[in-house]
């Protein structure tokens, strides 16, 4: 495992302009993979438009990693869970014990959480089959990571599929999500790591917004993946 981080900006607030400056950035750390067969695997929605300037700088290829938190029934911000995009959940088990659910609150919540990934992958790629990752570098692309433990679901699934590597690529992380994951995956690039009790993915950018399905999608057709 091997953490490559950018120490000028560690703790530091609001150091991307947006999401694709950001991609820019992580492209550039990723050079070395640059027109191999290493595939990206951007994390809809935020991981789109960060991936998207990894894919056109490095002329790799490009799918798309449904990952979606279970959520927690009276607090749908916050999430026991999560599930990747072949169906298997997994369980924060720490948070889990400590919400009192019954057997089938949690039923209904990873029923929800799959509905949800089955919705956006009939959206976003039309269903079609997952791309083949065995023996390929994979490198997994989001926006940020808060917890972790939804990238820990894409994780698990590509490990799964027997890669050759995998890499996690995000522009901006939680110092508790940074080494809850690297035991994980073979390299973790994250340019802008932040510790300290209070973490929020925007904070790391002087443009945010949650992207819309439409703005999504047009990146999509850009890479001519739609």
């Amino acid at each position: 495992m091997k953490l490559v981080e950018n120490k000028l900006l560690r703790d530091k607030l609001h150091v991307f302009e947006d999401r694709k400056e950001a991609g820019k950035l992580l492209a550039s750390e990723l050079k070395d993979y640059k027109d191999t067969d290493a595939i990206v695997l951007a994390i809809p929605s935020g991981g789109v438009p960060v991936a998207a300037e990894i894919v056109n700088a490095l002329n790799l290829s490009f799918d798309l990693l449904t990952v979606r938190k279970i959520q927690i029934p009276f607090n749908p911000e916050a999430g026991f869970g999560a599930v990747g995009p072949d169906g298997e959940p997994i369980f924060n088990e720490t948070v889990l014990n400590g919400l009192m659910l019954s057997e089938g609150d949690i039923k209904e919540q990873v029923k929800k959480a799959l509905e949800s990934v089955r919705k956006r992958n009939e959206l976003f790629r039309g269903n079609r089959p997952l791309p083949l990752l065995i023996d390929r570098v994979v490198i997994i692309v989001d926006d940020g990571l808060a917890s972790g433990f939804t990238m820990l679901a894409g994780i698990n699934y590509v490990k799964r599929q027997r890669p050759e590597e995998i890499v996690v690529a995000v522009p901006t992380a939680s110092e508790r999500a940074v080494l809850f994951l690297l035991p994980h995956v073979d390299k973790l690039i994250c340019l802008n790591i932040r510790g300290g009790p209070f973490f929020a993915v925007a904070d790391a950018y002087r443009n945010w917004y949650d992207l819309s399905e439409e703005e999504v999608m047009e990146i999509l057709r850009q890479l001519s993946f739609l």
